[in-house]
């Protein structure tokens, strides 16, 4: 039995080890993806919020200020912001530089207080992203402004998980829903008042919308669109941004995914994030919305193949429909990059950037050789990826997008051997660690085995002649 518990022994020292160094990866990693806002406010203080145009068909897109993935906020934000028709702004509790995935932070136009005061227009469409804690304490400010919304007659539009957030808010109670393919199973458990569907690109249920994983959010937007703005509108958005497969007409069933072996990769650059690469991601003035959430996406946000620094020439950014994103300003001291791209530009890169780039010994790249009109802007990133960490990655990252990639000629190295070596160090080292629990324990039985009864010398004999001498019984 001692044997047996020793052995036991080891193998939670085994387990709670390789734990340990998976929990601080994964907490590396999160940190990395979702890092906080060190610098000041600017000396002339952040941006006004843009004036909003009267008229409109207002759009308010959701911003945690802990977290929100970034092509859930932006690429809807850009969907409706290229018709006319419609005004967007983003909204958060606070006003305060908001982190989005990848490593980009957003400054949000206004704060929900403003809305429901009136000093904002109340928005006909609330578009709601997935954010880092749904169910928090932190967002109960948000899941109660979303929820008086919907009473109000305010179109929602959830995008991935953040159909999770609208569930806590208790909007989609007796609705049908779905939501990005590996949350529907724990959607279920904790949300069975929802009517929860998989293999559909968005589910309509009255005035409410929820999509699919990341990109599906542009096809949500655009379904909103042609209800508000009309076919035309809607068709002549889709087919600048050319996602693939869309057509105003088209199914909404898709592929149902799951996990598998060959999803392998994906966990082990969550968890083993040390010695990755490091990429600038530099943002020019004017960038599209999607094109810069791909970047960050792809290359950290869902892939975590690397970590990403946002870089412009003055810290600030305001992207082509008037998102302000802050980044590190070229000139500032940053960790050692590993390479340099620009995404959105199909010709020069601003002169500021280049030679903040030929600074560090480094040249602008174009991701896959640069933004074509003919395609979605995650296109030239999955491409990138493919090249540089794999097409296997590539894959999985748009699998985990619920982006299709039929369309793509993706080349690369297979497999993630970085992530894989440091797994095996670590299984090593936590199978070391149990085997000399185990070792020690057997040692320290021997140990007291060897020492003699109390009272007896380490020779037995001598020990009985003493107390012979003294008059004592000898047993």
């Amino acid at each position: 039995m001692r044997r047996i518990g020793r052995v036991l022994l080891g193998i939670a020292v085994f387990l709670a080890s390789l734990g340990g160094i998976c929990a601080a990866g994964v907490a590396t990693t999160m940190g990395q993806s979702y890092p906080e806002f060190g610098r000041r406010p600017p000396a002339q203080g952040w941006p006004a919020p843009k004036a909003i145009p009267g008229g409109r068909i207002t759009v308010a897109v959701v911003v945690s200020n802990a977290g929100s993935v970034s092509a859930d906020v932006l690429a809807p934000y850009e969907v409706f912001a290229r018709s006319e028709r419609f005004a967007v702004y983003t909204v958060a509790a606070r006003r305060i530089p908001s982190p989005l995935s990848g490593g980009v932070h957003l400054l949000p136009d206004y704060i929900l207080d403003e809305v429901g005061t009136g000093a904002v227009p109340e928005p006909d469409v609330v578009v709601v992203p997935a954010v880092v804690d749904p169910t928090g304490t932190a967002e109960k400010p948000l899941r109660e402004w979303i929820a008086v919304r919907s009473r109000h007659g305010s179109r929602l539009l959830g995008v991935c998980a953040g159909s999770e957030l609208l569930a806590a808010a208790g909007v989609l109670d007796n609705r049908r829903a779905t939501s990005f393919w590996a949350n529907i199973g724990s959607l279920k458990r904790n949300h069975p008042e929802v009517r929860w569907q998989s293999g559909e690109r968005y589910v309509e249920d009255g005035s409410i919308t929820t999509t699919a994983g990341i990109t599906s959010g542009t096809v949500g937007a655009l379904r909103l669109v042609e209800r508000l703005a009309g076919a035309d509108e809607a068709r002549r958005i889709g087919g600048a941004l050319r996602y693939p497969g869309w057509s105003l007409d088209g199914p909404t069933a898709i592929t149902p995914n799951r996990l598998g072996p060959s999803d392998l990769p994906y966990a082990l650059n969550a968890a083993f994030p040390w010695l990755r690469p490091t990429i600038g991601i530099g943002l020019e003035e004017g960038v599209g919305e999607i094109d810069a959430a791909a970047a960050f996406e792809v290359y950290s946000g869902v892939s975590f193949s690397s970590r990403a620094i946002p870089i412009s020439a003055t810290g600030t950014v305001t992207t082509r429909h008037g998102v302000v994103l802050l980044t590190e300003p070229a000139g500032t001291a940053v960790p050692r990059l590993d390479r340099f791209v620009v995404p959105g530009v199909d010709g020069d890169v601003t002169p500021t950037l280049v030679r903040w780039a030929s600074g560090r010994g480094l040249t602008p790249e174009l991701p896959g050789g640069g933004r074509r009109d003919d395609e979605f802007g995650f296109d030239p990133m999955l491409r990138d990826l493919a090249t540089h960490a794999g097409d296997l990655t590539a894959r999985i990252t748009a699998k985990f997008s619920e982006y299709p990639v039929g369309q793509l000629r993706l080349s690369g190295a297979g497999w993630p051997w970085r992530s894989t070596v440091i797994f095996a160090l670590a299984l090593s080292g936590s199978a070391g660690a149990g085997m000399l629990t185990v070792a020690l324990g057997s040692r320290t039985r021997l140990g007291r085995a060897a020492v003699p009864p109390a009272g007896r010398g380490p020779f037995p004999a001598a020990g009985e002649a003493t107390r012979a001498r003294r008059g004592e019984r000898l047993p």
